[in-house]
């Protein structure tokens, strides 16, 4: 196909496709899906090689959220049957991050429900991340907590995290249809805070929540423009008890077309096979591994994953190697960019960026 000759090139070079381009992955037909996942596995090959990065999650307070987030079963008024509890206490915290770290997993992130976090929130996960710092200097901490305020980026990076996660999950254009509490704007703006801090930012989506292939390739470029270094793909798990628990649209061959554009237009960036991929995917996650060079490992906030030495043997079956503690994940060059924008905005007047970022 002379599609995917273009978009092999271009993705090898580090250039995106243009939305047509991407809208057309998203229509080729199930006997080209080979085709595609080929075409997505040369670009990635060709910036992360054969290495499967792996993270952990724990969540550190579960349920009463006060947002009404139609897709999370932790959202207002969810009768979802989940467990609902309030912060663990810092050796907990350490415990869950051991366990994760001991299956091989490189980065914990630390997740915490509710709209956003209070300034003795951000100290209750530094006293977190101070715990597992006592059992493992070397694993990287990534942050979810929500919308940020201001210096509340920079405090986390004080405390030793190394990346922060607020995904756009869908559209601007339709993320009213699924959102009322907080706007797209107000999760682009926690993004670029987060980076204005030094932390490298990791933002996603959410695929299946009846969205159209246009909403698809707008998130994908709206996470390009936002220029975050990891971009976790969830595939939507329809929870009872909130509104989306009827809505199930995805296939197989789809879930593997979104992670392929998902590519194409982020080829040198972390793209993290995420939440649903056991329920959606199904037998053929292995495909998958082609195309994306990162997934969660376990269980996730409030379902359950695949056991943990399945995912192992999965990709060891696949051809894939863990990525080992202490390697560099992304490319040579765009961790040079990172670290060129944090000594220009520590310059520039009124940065907010601690001495260590």
């Amino acid at each position: 196909m002379d599609l995917l000759t273009t978009l092999v090139d271009k993705g090898l070079n580090g250039r995106p496709p243009t939305r047509e381009e991407a809208l057309a992955v998203l229509a080729t037909s199930d006997d080209e899906l080979l085709d595609v996942v080929a075409a997505a596995g040369k670009v990635r090959r060709r910036w992360f090689g054969r290495r499967v990065k792996l993270n952990y999650l724990v969540n550190l307070k579960s349920g009463l959220c006060p947002e009404d987030c139609s897709y999370c079963s932790q959202r207002l008024g969810s009768t979802a049957g989940i467990l609902t509890y309030t912060w663990l206490k810092p050796h907990q915290a350490a415990d869950a991050a051991a366990a994760g770290t001991a299956g091989g997993a490189t980065r914990v992130c630390l997740v915490a429900s509710g709209r956003g976090p209070t300034d003795r929130d951000v100290e209750r996960v530094a006293a977190a991340i101070a715990a597992i710092r006592e059992r493992d200097q070397d694993v990287e901490i990534c942050a979810c907590l929500g919308l940020l305020s201001e210096g509340q980026a920079a405090r986390l990076r004080e405390a030793g995290v190394h990346a922060y996660n607020h995904n756009l999950n869908t559209s601007e254009e339709v993320y009213g249809d699924i959102c009322t509490t907080h706007t797209f704007e107000d999760r682009a703006e926690t993004v670029g805070r987060a980076r204005a801090a030094g932390l490298s930012a990791c933002s996603g989506l959410i695929a299946g929540m009846g969205e159209s292939d246009a909403d698809l390739v707008d998130v994908a470029f709206a996470l390009r423009e936002l220029d975050v270094d990891s971009v976790p793909v969830n595939f939507l798990i329809p929870f009872e008890g909130t509104p989306l628990s009827q809505t199930w649209t995805l296939t197989p061959q789809r879930c593997l077309r979104i992670l392929a554009m998902v590519r194409f237009v982020c080829p040198d960036v972390e793209v993290r096979l995420a939440g649903g991929r056991e329920i959606h995917l199904r037998s053929l996650q292995p495909f998958a591994l082609h195309v994306v060079n990162s997934i969660f490992l376990g269980d996730y906030l409030t379902s359950e994953g695949q056991p943990g030495k399945a995912d192992l043997d999965m990709i060891a079956d696949a051809g894939f190697e863990v990525e080992a503690a202490g390697s560099a994940t992304l490319p040579e060059h765009r961790r040079e960019a990172h670290a060129d924008s944090v000594a220009l905005r520590r310059r520039g007047a009124g940065t907010d960026l601690p001495p260590n970022a």
